[in-house]
């Protein structure tokens, strides 16, 4: 009933700019926060950035001072601005939600498909 789905991914640079686009689709009745979390090859996933309905956001210690994440336009689509991306920055990147589908409907948490990031020179 609701879709996250990711675009933007791709190979770059060292040093390069990203950006990440996240789109909300479906059954949707509020938006409590959406985010960004990683995860590399044999390694957890982790915390990129969140960003709550009321506008607070929350980084991972490796996005802080390089990451940005905002939304696009509509209350349903966010972005993340990756500046001086670094090989250690590779990785899967999925979209996450915590979305209500209706009036009388819990809050419920939905992932995106994911999207690939490589860092390479």
């Amino acid at each position: 009933q609701v879709q996250l789905v990711e675009s933007g991914g791709g190979l770059v640079q060292p040093g390069d700019s990203l950006r990440l686009f996240c789109a909300a689709s479906g059954s949707i009745f509020g938006i409590r926060a959406m985010g960004w979390y990683r995860q590399a090859p044999g390694k957890q996933r982790e915390l990129v950035a969140v960003l709550s309905d009321g506008g607070s956001t929350n980084f991972g210690d490796s996005a802080k001072g390089r990451f940005t994440i905002a939304r696009d336009g509509t209350k349903n689509t966010i972005y993340l601005q990756m500046n001086n991306l670094k090989p250690d920055d590779t990785a899967v990147y999925y979209c996450n939600g915590v979305i209500r589908s209706g009036p009388t409907v819990g809050e419920l948490e939905y992932w995106g498909q994911g999207t690939q990031v490589t860092v390479s020179s």
